[in-house]
């Protein structure tokens, strides 16, 4: 896999990816995994951030802090980058958050967009995609294609993947090599119909119980 795409390996992310695979897994618990997974997602892509520093005081002594400088912008693939918005939130309380809406068409597998709240202008510096999982990577790509054609320099955005495919990865790799990609796991084979095996099901219908 290209250089850019990193896939994480701890311990608490593993337990909790297999907890969101099992089927007998309830909504309640499959939200709350999927939140926590992409915080560790949201901390570990967020590591080479920029940042500022400022003087304040303590109850003790003057001290010299640090914050985070760019502007972030939070970009949630609708509707299941829905469930990873809140954790990344958690972490960037002053962030921007843009819905993008694309939904795959059943036959062709093609991203179909009906949705799209980008303002007229760049407002961020640095932009968090987030897509629960990445199957075909078609869906990905077209998100991807509509925060260049804003704007934004791919060298400033960040995907973040719960659980993504192999193949679904070089084709996003393949048409955006410059761009950073974090996911919590990658699974080798994906189906006909676009699906990934083992992979964990619906994501958006396991978030929002309408199985």
């Amino acid at each position: 896999m290209s250089n850019n795409i990193n896939v994480l390996n701890h311990p608490v992310v593993n337990a909790k990816l297999s907890q969101l695979r099992q089927t007998s897994t309830s909504t309640k618990e499959f939200r709350e995994g999927v939140h926590q997974i992409s915080t560790f997602l949201g901390i570990e892509a967020s590591r080479s951030l920029q940042e500022s520093t400022f003087e304040g005081t303590t109850p003790v002594a003057p001290f010299t802090g640090k914050a985070i400088k760019p502007q972030i912008g939070l970009t949630p693939i609708l509707r299941a980058g829905l469930g990873m918005t809140e954790s990344l939130l958690d972490l960037f309380p002053t962030a921007k958050v843009y819905h993008i809406g694309l939904f795959r068409e059943k036959i062709s597998l093609q991203p179909v967009e009906y949705y799209s709240k980008l303002p007229s202008e760049v407002t961020v510096d640095v932009c968090y995609l987030l897509d629960p999982l990445v199957a075909t990577g078609g869906t990905a790509c077209a998100a991807l294609q509509m925060l260049v054609d804003w704007g934004l320099d791919v060298k400033n955005i960040k995907l973040l993947s719960v659980l993504a495919s192999e193949e679904g990865l070089k084709k996003i790799s393949q048409e955006f090599p410059e761009l950073e990609i974090w996911a919590a796991a990658v699974d080798p084979t994906l189906t006909v119909e676009g699906i990934i095996v083992p992979g964990l099901g619906d994501t958006g219908d396991r978030l929002f119980n309408t199985l």
